[in-house]
Protein backbone atom coordinates (compact mmCIF):
# COMPACT_ATOMS: atom_id res chain seq x y z
CA UNK A 1 0.00 0.00 0.00
CA UNK A 2 1.18 3.52 -0.58
CA UNK A 3 0.55 6.11 1.44
CA UNK A 4 -0.27 8.95 -0.74
CA UNK A 5 -2.25 11.30 1.70
CA UNK A 6 -1.62 12.18 5.11
CA UNK A 7 -3.29 10.02 7.48
CA UNK A 8 -5.62 11.96 8.81
CA UNK A 9 -5.64 15.15 6.78
CA UNK A 10 -6.02 18.82 8.73
CA UNK A 11 -8.52 20.02 9.24
CA UNK A 12 -8.27 22.98 6.47
CA UNK A 13 -7.24 21.26 3.90
CA UNK A 14 -8.56 21.57 0.83
CA UNK A 15 -11.29 19.15 0.67
CA UNK A 16 -12.32 19.81 -2.24
CA UNK A 17 -9.30 18.73 -3.97
CA UNK A 18 -9.21 15.33 -1.62
CA UNK A 19 -12.32 14.78 -2.90
CA UNK A 20 -11.65 15.40 -6.69
CA UNK A 21 -8.24 13.17 -6.40
CA UNK A 22 -10.54 10.11 -4.57
CA UNK A 23 -12.75 10.30 -7.49
CA UNK A 24 -10.00 10.49 -10.22
CA UNK A 25 -8.05 7.35 -8.19
CA UNK A 26 -12.11 5.51 -8.56
CA UNK A 27 -11.93 5.81 -11.88
CA UNK A 28 -8.44 5.00 -13.01
CA UNK A 29 -9.17 1.79 -11.04
CA UNK A 30 -12.09 0.65 -12.34
CA UNK A 31 -10.87 1.43 -16.11
CA UNK A 32 -7.43 -0.64 -15.35
CA UNK A 33 -10.18 -3.31 -14.01
CA UNK A 34 -12.66 -2.82 -16.92
CA UNK A 35 -15.54 -1.93 -14.50
CA UNK A 36 -17.87 0.68 -14.93
CA UNK A 37 -17.94 3.33 -11.77
CA UNK A 38 -22.16 3.75 -12.79
CA UNK A 39 -23.62 7.21 -11.11
CA UNK A 40 -24.85 5.83 -8.28
CA UNK A 41 -21.53 4.22 -7.29
CA UNK A 42 -19.97 7.60 -7.86
CA UNK A 43 -23.05 9.65 -6.13
CA UNK A 44 -22.44 6.78 -3.51
CA UNK A 45 -18.47 7.28 -3.14
CA UNK A 46 -18.97 11.36 -2.87
CA UNK A 47 -21.23 10.89 0.10
CA UNK A 48 -18.72 9.08 1.68
CA UNK A 49 -16.48 11.41 0.54
CA UNK A 50 -17.96 14.77 2.22
CA UNK A 51 -16.08 14.20 5.53
CA UNK A 52 -13.33 11.71 6.69
CA UNK A 53 -15.56 9.64 9.12
CA UNK A 54 -17.57 6.83 8.20
CA UNK A 55 -21.16 7.09 7.72
CA UNK A 56 -23.82 4.29 8.10
CA UNK A 57 -25.74 3.17 4.95
CA UNK A 58 -28.40 5.03 5.86
CA UNK A 59 -26.49 8.03 6.54
CA UNK A 60 -25.36 7.82 2.66
CA UNK A 61 -29.12 7.05 1.64
CA UNK A 62 -29.83 10.62 3.70
CA UNK A 63 -26.97 12.22 1.82
CA UNK A 64 -28.03 11.09 -1.57
CA UNK A 65 -31.62 11.87 -0.80
CA UNK A 66 -30.69 15.72 -0.62
CA UNK A 67 -29.75 15.57 -4.61
CA UNK A 68 -31.97 13.02 -6.10
CA UNK A 69 -35.13 10.67 -5.20
CA UNK A 70 -34.42 8.79 -2.21
CA UNK A 71 -32.64 5.11 -3.29
CA UNK A 72 -33.18 1.74 -2.36
CA UNK A 73 -31.40 0.27 -0.01
CA UNK A 74 -30.67 -2.50 -1.59
CA UNK A 75 -29.08 -0.10 -4.31
CA UNK A 76 -26.80 1.90 -2.15
CA UNK A 77 -25.97 -1.44 -0.57
CA UNK A 78 -24.71 -2.98 -3.98
CA UNK A 79 -22.94 0.01 -4.65
CA UNK A 80 -21.10 -0.33 -1.30
CA UNK A 81 -20.54 -4.22 -2.54
CA UNK A 82 -19.25 -2.66 -5.47
CA UNK A 83 -16.78 0.06 -4.20
CA UNK A 84 -15.26 -2.86 -1.41
CA UNK A 85 -14.28 -5.11 -3.97
CA UNK A 86 -12.34 -2.58 -5.39
CA UNK A 87 -11.08 -1.49 -2.69
CA UNK A 88 -12.50 2.34 -3.18
CA UNK A 89 -13.99 1.95 0.11
CA UNK A 90 -13.85 0.40 3.25
CA UNK A 91 -15.93 -1.44 5.87
CA UNK A 92 -15.52 -0.18 10.12
CA UNK A 93 -16.55 -2.99 11.47
CA UNK A 94 -17.35 -1.50 15.40
CA UNK A 95 -18.88 1.00 14.21
CA UNK A 96 -20.90 -0.74 10.90
CA UNK A 97 -19.91 1.94 8.53
CA UNK A 98 -18.09 2.74 5.29
CA UNK A 99 -15.08 4.88 4.75
CA UNK A 100 -14.25 6.00 1.56
CA UNK A 101 -10.29 5.47 0.67
CA UNK A 102 -8.32 6.93 -1.62
CA UNK A 103 -5.18 5.08 -1.37
CA UNK A 104 -3.47 3.12 -4.25
CA UNK A 105 -4.03 -0.55 -2.42
CA UNK A 106 -6.08 -3.29 -3.54
CA UNK A 107 -9.61 -5.07 -1.83
CA UNK A 108 -7.19 -8.08 0.27
CA UNK A 109 -4.79 -5.23 1.36
CA UNK A 110 -4.10 -5.11 4.90
CA UNK A 111 -5.01 -1.94 6.56
CA UNK A 112 -5.32 -0.94 10.52
CA UNK A 113 -8.06 1.93 11.23
CA UNK A 114 -7.08 4.40 13.24
CA UNK A 115 -10.45 5.91 14.71
CA UNK A 116 -10.03 9.43 17.07
CA UNK A 117 -12.32 9.35 19.80
CA UNK A 118 -13.03 12.74 19.24
CA UNK A 119 -13.46 13.86 15.65
CA UNK A 120 -14.68 10.68 14.51
CA UNK A 121 -12.22 11.13 11.50
CA UNK A 122 -10.32 8.07 10.72
CA UNK A 123 -7.13 7.33 9.46
CA UNK A 124 -5.23 3.94 7.79
CA UNK A 125 -1.92 2.90 8.01
CA UNK A 126 0.18 -0.21 6.14
CA UNK A 127 -0.42 -3.55 8.34
CA UNK A 128 0.49 -5.98 6.29
CA UNK A 129 3.46 -7.21 8.81
CA UNK A 130 0.39 -7.06 11.43
CA UNK A 131 -1.77 -9.21 9.82
CA UNK A 132 0.88 -11.85 8.61
CA UNK A 133 1.75 -12.53 12.31
CA UNK A 134 -2.00 -12.42 13.49
CA UNK A 135 -2.22 -14.95 10.50
CA UNK A 136 0.37 -16.86 12.02
CA UNK A 137 -0.56 -16.86 15.15
CA UNK A 138 -4.18 -18.20 14.65
CA UNK A 139 -2.79 -20.63 12.19
CA UNK A 140 -0.45 -22.71 14.68
CA UNK A 141 -4.19 -23.00 16.39
CA UNK A 142 -5.44 -25.01 13.07
CA UNK A 143 -7.33 -21.73 12.54
CA UNK A 144 -7.54 -20.80 8.72
CA UNK A 145 -7.94 -17.46 9.08
CA UNK A 146 -9.87 -15.53 6.04
CA UNK A 147 -9.95 -11.58 7.45
CA UNK A 148 -8.34 -9.67 9.52
CA UNK A 149 -9.22 -6.36 10.55
CA UNK A 150 -7.57 -3.97 13.30
CA UNK A 151 -9.21 -0.93 14.63
CA UNK A 152 -7.26 1.17 16.66
CA UNK A 153 -9.35 3.68 18.95
CA UNK A 154 -7.23 6.91 20.15
CA UNK A 155 -7.22 10.54 19.92
CA UNK A 156 -5.63 12.36 16.42
CA UNK A 157 -2.57 14.41 16.48
CA UNK A 158 -4.85 17.45 15.20
CA UNK A 159 -7.39 16.79 18.40
CA UNK A 160 -4.06 16.54 21.29
CA UNK A 161 -3.21 19.65 19.76
CA UNK A 162 -6.41 21.58 20.76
Amino acid sequence: MRLTKPTFPAPGHDHGRCTADAIEHAEKVCKVRAQKLTPIRRQVLEALLLSHRPLGAYEVIDELAKSMPLPAPITVYRALDFLIANGLVHRIESRNAFLACGHDHDAAAMVAFLICEFCGSVGEIPAAVVAQSLNAAARTTGFAPKMSVVEITGICAHCQQN
